[in-house]
């Protein structure tokens, strides 16, 4: 099925580091304290505001529904498919494409750099403009009073993602910060949450930041009090078990790890 997305994406000419997740200098990602402090400063905080912040993710179903204005809807499908099966097969959230609008709590635009702007001050509102033109593509989600993520959209410009070779960057990070991990932090890595990696697809670390994040023991509204002895509890289990090691495995298995040929 993914034959022709990977025909096209020879034709986009984009640029990647053949992940081995090797990292010979040291394997960070493998220290709990490491992946705890990771998890804290992407899930507790925010890029645009500074402060603590209330842990938050989905507690219903996710319901995406993808509006084409551009070409190569084929392939747009094809990319937003599998990232979004994997995502689900991690943390064990139900997530389907839906048909229309009014069924969705994701809506996900694959838009042009002409038409952007408008489209995230119509879904996003327009306070969202202020960092656009340092970005290339733009999501956001909202809160319901319990800090339930109710509601997301994702807004991409094909033509400015494609220019900058970061079409699959922008596929894979948008929507996965949507589930509850906003923030792009330096004690991340290699992460998609960290600029300074040069890998677009979901590295071992993301894989264990989103299995915490829907851990049934973490709880939205948390605090960072609350969340850190919860997540060491947990990560000294996923030493014991195994889930550390095995993350290695997971993130090779998406189906974009197997599209772009690592």
């Amino acid at each position: 099925m993914l034959r022709t997305a990977a025909i096209l994406l020879g034709l986009f000419s984009l640029l990647f580091t053949a992940p081995g997740f090797a990292y010979s200098s040291q394997q960070t990602w493998l220290e709990p304290d490491f992946v705890a402090q990771a998890f804290i400063d992407v899930a507790l905080r925010n890029e645009y505001s500074s402060g603590q912040k209330p842990l938050v993710k989905w507690q219903e179903p996710i319901r995406v529904w993808v509006k084409h204005d551009v070409a190569d809807r084929e392939l747009h499908d094809e990319l937003t498919n599998a990232h979004l099966r994997h995502l689900s097969s991690i943390t064990g959230l139900p997530i389907k494409r839906v048909p229309s609008r009014k069924e969705a709590n994701i809506v996900w635009i694959y838009s042009n750099d002409a038409k952007w702007e408008k489209e995230i001050e119509r879904e996003m509102g327009k306070s969202s403009l202020k960092h656009v033109r340092d970005a290339i593509c733009k999501a956001g989600y909202r809160i319901g009073s319990n800090n339930a993520i109710v509601s997301a959209s994702i807004v991409i410009p094909v033509d400015r993602a494609r220019m900058h070779g970061k079409l699959i960057a922008c596929v894979v990070e948008e929507i996965t910060q949507t589930l509850g991990l906003p923030n792009d932090s330096d004690s991340a890595f290699p992460s998609i949450f960290n600029d300074n990696t040069p890998e677009d697809l979901l590295s071992p670390l993301d894989v264990v930041l989103l299995k915490l994040l829907y851990e049934p023991e973490l709880k939205v509204g948390m605090t960072e009090r609350q969340v850190t002895p919860i997540v060491k509890r947990i990560l000294k289990r996923y030493q014991q078990d195994g889930t550390l090691d095995k993350a290695v495995s997971i993130a090779k298995s998406g189906e974009l790890f197997q599209l772009i040929g690592y």
